[in-house]
């Protein structure tokens, strides 16, 4: 894309869940942090683009030396908050005014591809104020009524969503200026309440997977060595 874009990657989860004395998105994965694989994935694919990483200040002097170890322009590092929305509200603060695009990117998603990315640009560039990925729902699903039972939910409707989530930087700066809303689970869900543009739905991957359990670094290793065997000639 020819517009001036800035990416927030949001790595200040403690890791309380992932039970590692070490937050998952610093932990190893096939000889890089988590991190620095989705690093430099955004990277190689936005030449040019300015970096925000969001963190506690006690990972800060970790993250500025990733940039050094692995050849990455030196990000802006913000200090995170108690919630992700304001983690990213922290980051916001800091993508200089005269970026077009801001993408906002989970720290422990380690595997966007070529095409999630690309479609998430072709998606802004056909006037969409904001574009998701998201992948088809295949468990069977069921919603909790107050008095315990449980009713079956028709998956057909409904849709996983990932990041990055891409946005026109006006668009998520006016959003953002709200109070926060319990209902903030993501970037688009700020957006939209703010009745700031039509936010496209893109086509995730399952490979863009998310690091929550310790199993999951396993399955990412095989992930990721797959797509570089694609990429091989």
């Amino acid at each position: 894309m020819v517009n001036r874009i800035h990416i927030i990657i949001v790595a200040a989860g403690t890791g309380s869940r992932f039970g590692s004395a070490v937050p998952k998105q610093f932990c190893d994965l096939s000889g890089r942090p988590v991190l620095v694989h989705a690093w430099q994935r955004l990277a190689a694919h936005y030449p040019g683009a300015g970096f925000t990483v969001v963190c506690s200040p006690l990972w800060a002097d970790t993250v500025a030396a990733y940039a050094e170890r692995y050849g990455l322009e030196r990000p802006r590092l913000v200090a995170g908050g108690a919630t992700r929305w304001e983690s990213v509200r922290n980051g916001l603060a800091t993508v200089p005014q005269e970026a077009d695009i801001i993408l906002v990117h989970d720290g422990a998603r380690p595997n966007p591809s070529e095409a999630l990315l690309t479609a998430l640009d072709d998606a802004l560039a056909a006037g969409a104020a904001g574009a998701i990925p998201a992948t088809a729902v295949t468990d069977s699903l069921r919603a909790l009524e107050p008095d315990g039972t449980s009713r079956p939910v028709n998956r057909a409707s409904l849709r996983a969503v990932q990041t990055p989530q891409a946005f026109r930087a006006d668009v998520l700066r006016r959003a953002y200026a709200l109070p926060y809303r319990p209902e903030f689970t993501d970037d688009a869900s700020v957006v939209e309440a703010a009745g700031a543009g039509a936010v496209m739905l893109t086509r995730g991957e399952p490979s863009n997977i998310k690091i929550t359990n310790p199993a999951d670094i396993a399955l990412a290793e095989i992930l990721i060595r797959n797509a570089h065997s694609a990429d091989r000639p």
